[in-house]
């Protein structure tokens, strides 16, 4: 797999190539230090995968993604500072323009976090050399040449009828763009709390809800454990912590072992979620790599639950909701663009 590594610091460029010459699964196609040079050399280094920095000098991180998305579409993993807040909130709307992952930037090889940064890094490269992305997309509008959608799918079974209290959903690689917009799509009046989980590296979590808290009507923040729900509100499981709805209501955020490889697991929330919720309770899966999610969403659908998987036409990866799909753990297979008027529906159900 060949990778790009496009840097303007020559010291964390010399690091990435070091990271990159260390797995035996990766080449070394090119190391540039600008975006303007990155756009130039594509098509003839015609990498992989692409690690990208966002605060490059002239062009930056966000605009080479947006042209390299626009003339050759390569996956992209964005390479930040994860304390800085201005490179976060530009590493997410480069996630929305289509990047595919931001992994936290490499320290000094004698820095207690180096081999842990580092395999994270290299990890990231590997698996998103083999996502399949394409020119600029719509979101909801790619994947041409996969199965159209048609407007629902067929229902093995009624949908509950009992008032919902509570949305859980659930997105990995590709969720950032795919929960603003479904998220986008809920008024500010939305009568329900929203339970999130998405897989991305602990150190930008804080920065992704922050991002997510500007671009939706919803109120965002970070899960506190023991915190009562509001209706409206948006809360995200903290990096590397399960979230979980507890009795009562009451949120719970504990450092529980992973769940099929995570923490959070999209598995956890759900099956708390139909635990306490039982027919009161909506799920929600979406784009994403690997399994997460499909148990924990059947175990939703079996308590009287409504359950949502994004259809394949507009998921970025489709593993997770296809997971979900093969165990008829979703009473409705929905493209993005028509999952937030679901919940809206489902959100305004009287008690019976």
């Amino acid at each position: 797999m060949r990778v790009l590594v496009v840097e303007d610091s020559l010291v964390v460029r010399i690091l990435l190539t070091h990271i990159i010459a260390r797995d035996p699964r990766l080449e070394l196609a090119g190391a540039l230090e600008s975006g303007e040079a990155a756009l130039a050399a594509i098509e003839t280094l015609r990498p992989d995968v692409i690690s990208m920095d966002i605060r490059l000098p002239g062009i930056d991180g966000l605009e080479t993604t947006r042209r390299i998305m626009a003339t050759r579409p390569t996956p992209i993993v964005v390479i930040a500072d994860s304390v800085e807040d201005s490179s976060l909130k530009i590493s997410m709307n480069a996630l929305r323009a289509g990047a595919l992952s931001v992994v936290e930037k490499p320290v000094a090889t004698t820095n207690d976090g180096y081999e842990a940064v580092a395999g994270e890094i290299c990890t990231q490269l590997r698996i998103m050399a083999a996502v399949p992305v394409i020119r600029r997309r719509p979101i909801g509008s790619e994947w041409g040449a996969r199965r159209a959608a048609p407007a629902f799918e067929p229902l093995a079974s009624p949908e509950p009828d009992t008032a919902p209290s509570v949305l859980a959903v659930a997105a990995s690689t590709g969720g950032p763009p795919a929960l603003a917009k479904v998220i986008g799509g809920l008024t500010a009046e939305f009568p329900l709390p929203v339970l999130l989980v998405q897989h991305m590296g602990a150190a930008f979590m804080d920065g992704f809800a922050s991002w997510l808290d500007g671009v939706v009507p919803l109120s965002v923040s970070v899960a506190r454990d023991g915190q009562s729900m509001l209706a409206g509100h948006v809360y995200v499981a903290p990096g590397d912590r399960h979230l979980e709805l507890g009795p009562g209501g009451l949120l719970r955020v504990s450092d529980g072992a992973p769940v099929g490889g995570q923490r959070p697991a999209a598995t956890v929330l759900f099956r708390s979620v139909a635990r306490h919720a039982g027919p009161q309770g909506i799920g929600v899966l979406l784009t994403g790599m690997g399994e997460d999610g499909a148990q924990g969403l059947l175990d939703m659908r079996k308590s009287g639950g409504a359950t949502v998987a994004e259809h394949e036409s507009s998921a970025v990866v489709y593993g997770m909701p296809a997971a979900a799909v093969r165990l008829n753990a979703a009473a409705r297979v929905l493209p993005l663009e028509q999952v937030a008027p679901h919940l809206v529906r489902l959100a305004q159900r009287k008690p019976s």
